[in-house]
């Protein structure tokens, strides 16, 4: 007797369930999904106890004729696709042509459908794989399918599920996803005989709003990026409304939510700039490019895709989120209107010197620090001395007026951030505008000054090194010696000079300029360790940010330091011309605006 067997089509489909259909949501998926493929925009979802008892999801497609009804439930039939190459430019949902065998394998399922040219419906039912003949039925043009006791014959299945209320929560996250990914489709959710969700069918701004709340749209900006054959559109998330929890973000590629390695690690390379490590961003991205450069299948669950040419994507989508987060909106967003932005631009490129002879360019993305248009004096000797600026010297600082400039000055053009008018508990800076007050963190916002100035000195190969007059030694472990020591050149590119001077001390005779007043035994250190951990060619590569901004943090004025006015107004200028000053290295805000409207209303002038 042969040991070898074929396996009976209801134990292949019960197999193939625990593939597709791994719980309700799973199951609710797939039938959106046929509801969208078949051409639906108003659908209708009837759950009950989180799905496990019952799954109906009604639509208006073009319906399944009587003849295709026992197709529909059998395996591996579909009308999507045909070929192989049809495979390999899917533009629909669904392809593979075995949901509803796999759902009808595990449930009590009823599928009534009538097509637009059809008098009548007809309706074909099926219990744990054994399909019954179509039969007539009453229906409107479309198709209902309703499922019933899933894994009702699959115990050992069935108590995998979770509670009645996890349940649901994952049939309401699918029900979201396949909502955002179609906001020109109307959608309806019961639950228990209770509403849940009514969406009409709108545009792509006010669905976000309406599934994910109009406080993210409030602080989200448009991305609408356009490639070779590459298009993405959608909303990104302020660093200020960064969450606690990847709980708002959505990626779908033609259309299909999808969880990638490669858009993830694009997105989280655009943020790295502007947000807390802690923190996750928030955005609802859709991506449009060529079927035939996307490969959707990977998975039962159609949930991962592999790109034809990953690197490509990666660097559209970073490119794309990156130019959105530094652009006039996320500018005019955070409170600098939409004129002085255009004025930082002009201002800068006006001002952009031509690269000298044999310099490399900057990398492709890499920040460029803009002017506004002020109308000011030119900056006195105490700026360059505060910002450290090459050639600056003591001998030439002189000490100008504190006197603020008056704001209602005849033909005055008041900076964006306004005039320092004085500092909080050595830490805010209090600074009057034409919109009111704006509030500084000074810490938070020299950081990402120097870090921006490092990061452009670093991509010009120019990062300006400081000899010291006298060389800051310190004891240092017999790995940090010998890191100094194999990594020279590392510490030289980046602008730094340490010498061994015994098996278990170090010199730092040398930083670079722009860290010049930071604590060279302290700086010198944790730049070692991170060479030490990462390794020299990493650091400066993947991790250069990190390091820089490890470096910025060191030589930012601290708390507790006290600034004169002309210091704090030289800090204000200074954060006007570097891009994404509106947030520190960590993602923290480094200043905020008080409107005279919301100052009138705190005293209850005017009533």
């Amino acid at each position: 007797m042969s040991a070898i067997h074929v396996l009976s089509d209801l134990l292949i489909n019960q197999i193939s369930a625990g593939e597709v259909v791994e719980r309700p949501a799973a199951a609710l998926k797939e039938l959106l999904e046929n509801s969208l493929d078949a051409g639906a925009y108003d659908i209708g979802v009837q759950l009950a106890s989180g799905g496990i008892k019952l799954i109906k999801v009604s639509d208006n497609g073009h319906g399944v004729g009587k003849d295709d009804l026992p197709l529909a439930l059998a395996r591996h039939a579909t009308s999507k696709i045909a070929t192989l190459d049809d495979l390999e430019r899917i533009a629909s949902l669904g392809f593979r042509g075995e949901a509803l065998a796999s759902i009808a394998a595990v449930s009590t399922l009823t599928l009534t459908s009538r097509t637009r040219d059809s008098k009548h419906a007809w309706s074909i039912a099926a219990e744990g794989g054994a399909v019954s003949e179509p039969k007539p039925a009453a229906h409107d043009p479309g198709t209902s399918v309703e499922v019933n006791d899933l894994y009702f014959n699959t115990p050992a299945r069935r108590k995998f599920l979770k509670s009645e209320a996890t349940e649901y929560a994952h049939c309401d996250e699918v029900f979201k996803r396949i909502a955002l990914a179609r906001p020109d489709a109307a959608f309806r959710l019961q639950h228990n005989g209770r509403a849940q969700w009514h969406l009409k069918a709108q545009d792509t701004a006010e669905r976000i709003s309406a599934v994910l709340g109009d406080e993210l749209a409030a602080a989200a900006i448009p991305v609408d990026a356009h490639g070779t054959g590459l298009r993405l559109t959608g909303l990104v998330g302020l660093p200020a409304a960064a969450r606690g929890a990847r709980d708002a973000q959505y990626c779908f590629v033609n259309g299909r939510y999808v969880r990638d390695k490669v858009l993830a690690h694009a997105l989280r390379q655009a943020y790295q700039d502007v947000l807390h490590h802690d923190r996750h961003p928030a955005y609802v991205l859709f991506l449009e490019l060529d079927p035939a450069r996307v490969d959707v299948n990977v998975h039962p669950s159609k949930s991962e895709v592999r790109f034809r040419d990953s690197q490509a994507i990666h660097q559209f989508v970073f490119h794309a989120v990156m130019r959105a987060l530094a652009g006039p909106v996320a500018a005019e967003k955070i409170g600098i209107p939409a004129q002085e932005f255009a004025n930082m631009q002009t201002e800068g490129d006006n001002h952009t010197a031509a690269p000298a002879a044999g310099a490399r360019s900057p990398a492709v993305g890499a920040p460029r620090h803009h002017g506004l248009g002020l109308r000011t004096a030119q900056a006195p000797a105490f700026y360059d001395v505060l910002f450290a600026r090459t050639g600056a010297t003591q001998e030439t600082f002189t000490q100008p007026s504190g006197e603020v400039p008056p704001l209602a000055e005849t033909g005055a053009e008041i900076p964006a951030l306004g005039y320092a008018l004085a500092q909080l508990r050595g830490i805010y800076i209090l600074a009057q505008n034409q919109h009111g007050l704006v509030i500084v963190d000074m810490h938070a916002a020299h950081e990402r000054i120097v870090y921006e100035k490092l990061k452009t000195q670093l991509d010009a190969d120019r990062i300006v090194m400081q000899p010291l007059l006298i060389p800051v030694v310190f004891n240092a472990q017999r790995i940090d010696v010998a890191t100094a020591e194999e990594h020279a050149e590392t510490l030289a590119k980046i602008g730094f000079e340490i010498a061994a001077l015994s098996p278990t001390s170090l010199a730092v005779r040398g930083v670079p300029v722009a860290l010049k007043d930071a604590d060279a035994g302290e700086l010198a250190r944790d730049v070692l360790a991170e060479i030490r951990e990462f390794g020299a060619s990493r650091v400066l590569i993947e991790r250069q940010n990190e390091l820089l901004s490890t470096m910025a943090c060191h030589t930012a004025v601290r708390a507790n330091r006290m600034l004169s006015v002309p210091e704090m107004n030289a800090l204000l200028r200074e954060m006007e011309a570097t891009e994404r000053s509106g947030q520190c290295n960590h993602g923290r805000p480094t200043w905020h605006q008080i409107s005279l409207a919301e100052l009138d209303r705190l005293f209850m002038r005017g009533k």
